[in-house]
C-alpha cells in the first residue's frame, strides 16, 4: 500500500476520480440516446453490460488501489466537503434516469424486450443508488441521513436505513445476522433470508427505539414509515404521471435495485464468523470477518465499500478516509467479479470455499457454516 514519504504532504490521488462514480448513475440517461446514434437495441441492457462486463474487465486490467491516507490526513479528509458533493450529486442522476425510463416506457416505442432491459438498467442504478444510501445513513448530518432515505425510495427498500446501521453492524459475521451468508450457502436460498429477516428485524429494531423515546410505530418520528411514505410518493407520481402501464417495469426495477444490495451483502462476510464468548455475545468485529478487495476501479464506483473491513471497525469514517487492512481476508477480485460468480454457485464455491479454509487454518468449524448444506459440499 501507498502511504505519505517522508517530508512529502500526502495528497488523495482519487480525489478527481470520484467524479466518476457518477457515470454509474449516468447509466440509465444514456440507453436512449446510445440507441438512437447506434440503432444497436442492445443497448436498453446498458447496466448489466456495463456493471457485469465492462467493469470486471477494466478492474483486471487496472488492478489495485494500495493507497492509504496516513493519520494526519484523516481530519482534512473529513472535513472536504467535496467528497460529501460527489455522493449527493448521485440522487439527482438516479432520478433522472427513473424520470425517463418511465417516460420511455409509457410512450416510447419500445418492445416488451426493450423495456425489460431498461428496467434491468434502472435497477441496477437504484442497487448503486443504495450504496450511496449506505454511505450517507452512517453520518450524523441530519440532511445527510434524509437524502440516505430519499436515495432508498427508488427501491423501496427504506427500511435497509435502520436494519443496516442497527442491526447489521452489531451482527456481521454471526449466525443472527440474516445479511451474513454462510459457508455453504448458495446465494439462491440465502436472497429470501437476508430480505425477509432484514424486514423483520428492521420492524424490531425501529419498535423498540420508538418504545424507548416514548413513541407508538405508527409515527412520523418512525424511520420506516417515513422511507417507505417517500417511495408511495415517488412510485405514486410516476403512475399518475405515465399511467398504470409501467407499473410491472417500476416494480421490477425495484426488486433488481435492492437484490444487487443483497448479492454485495452475501460476497462481504460469506463464512466468516466472529467467536462466541458468551451465550448470545462474541468478539468484536476486526478486519478478520469482512471481506475486502481493493480494486480501483470497483472502488471508485462503490465509494470504498470493498475496504469493508476498515468501514466496520469505524463505520463513522467517510468514504475517502477508509483504508486497506493487509491482514484482513482478500477476495481474488473486485465486488463487481464476485457478484457475478456469486450467481453461479459451483463456481463460486471452487472459487471462495479454499480462502475461507485458508483463512481459517483449514478448520472449518471455525466458519460461519450452514449445517444442512456440509454434507453436499463437493470436495475442494
Amino acid at each position: 500500500m501507498v502511504v505519505a514519504d517522508a517530508g512529502r504532504p500526502w495528497r488523495d490521488r482519487k480525489r478527481y476520480l470520484w467524479t466518476l462514480g457518477l457515470l454509474a448513475p449516468s447509466c440509465a440517461l444514456l440507453p436512449s440516446q446510445l440507441v438512437m446514434h447506434t440503432d444497436l437495441r442492445l443497448f436498453w441492457w446498458l447496466g448489466p453490460i456495463v456493471f457485469f462486463l465492462v467493469i470486471p474487465l477494466i478492474d483486471t486490467i487496472v488492478g489495485v488501489d494500495g493507497d492509504n491516507p496516513p493519520d494526519e490526513a484523516l481530519q482534512r479528509l473529513t472535513e472536504d466537503k467535496y467528497y460529501r458533493w460527489c455522493t449527493y450529486l448521485c440522487l439527482p442522476f438516479q432520478f433522472a434516469g427513473l424520470i425517463v425510463a418511465g417516460y420511455l416506457w409509457a410512450y416510447g416505442t419500445l418492445s416488451v424486450v426493450d423495456k425489460l432491459g431498461l428496467a434491468v438498467t434502472v435497477g441496477l442504478v437504484g442497487g448503486i443508488g443504495i450504496n450511496a444510501a449506505h454511505e450517507l445513513g452512517h453520518r450524523r448530518e441530519e440532511h445527510e441521513r434524509w437524502l440516505a432515505k430519499i436515495a432508498l425510495s427508488q427501491t423501496a427498500y427504506g427500511h435497509f436505513f435502520v436494519e443496516h446501521n442497527l442491526g447489521h453492524h452489531a451482527r456481521a459475521a454471526t449466525p443472527e445476522d440474516p445479511a451474513s451468508a454462510r459457508y455453504g450457502e448458495w446465494l439462491w436460498t440465502f436472497l429470501p433470508r437476508s430480505v425477509f429477516g432484514g424486514m423483520r428485524s428492521a420492524w424490531r429494531l425501529e419498535r423498540n427505539r420508538l418504545q424507548r423515546i416514548g413513541r407508538r410505530w405508527w409515527s412520523w418520528e418512525n424511520h420506516i414509515l417515513q422511507a417507505w411514505a417517500m417511495t408511495f410518493v415517488l412510485f405514486g407520481g410516476m403512475l399518475v404521471a405515465f399511467g398504470i402501464g409501467i407499473a410491472p417495469y417500476l416494480a421490477l426495477q425495484a426488486v433488481v435495485g435492492f437484490t444487487m444490495l443483497e448479492i454485495v451483502n452475501y460476497v462481504e462476510h460469506y463464512g466468516l464468523l466472529r467467536e462466541q464468548t458468551a451465550p448470545g455475545q462474541y468478539e468484536p468485529t476486526s478486519q478478520r470477518h469482512s471481506w475486502n478487495s481493493d480494486r480501483l476501479v470497483t472502488n471508485i464506483f462503490l465509494f470504498h465499500l470493498q475496504r469493508h473491513s476498515d468501514h466496520h471497525a469505524n463505520p463513522g469514517r467517510r468514504y475517502q478516509t477508509l483504508r486497506s487492512m493487509d491482514d484482513a481476508p482478500q477476495m481474488p477480485a473486485g465486488y463487481a467479479t464476485m457478484v457475478v460468480l456469486a450467481m453461479i454457485p459451483p463456481i463460486w464455491q471452487r472459487v471462495v470455499h479454499p480462502l475461507v479454509l485458508e483463512h481459517y487454518g483449514n478448520d472449518i468449524t471455525k466458519a460461519n457454516r450452514n449445517p444442512r448444506a456440509m454434507d453436499r459440499l463437493p470436495a475442494i
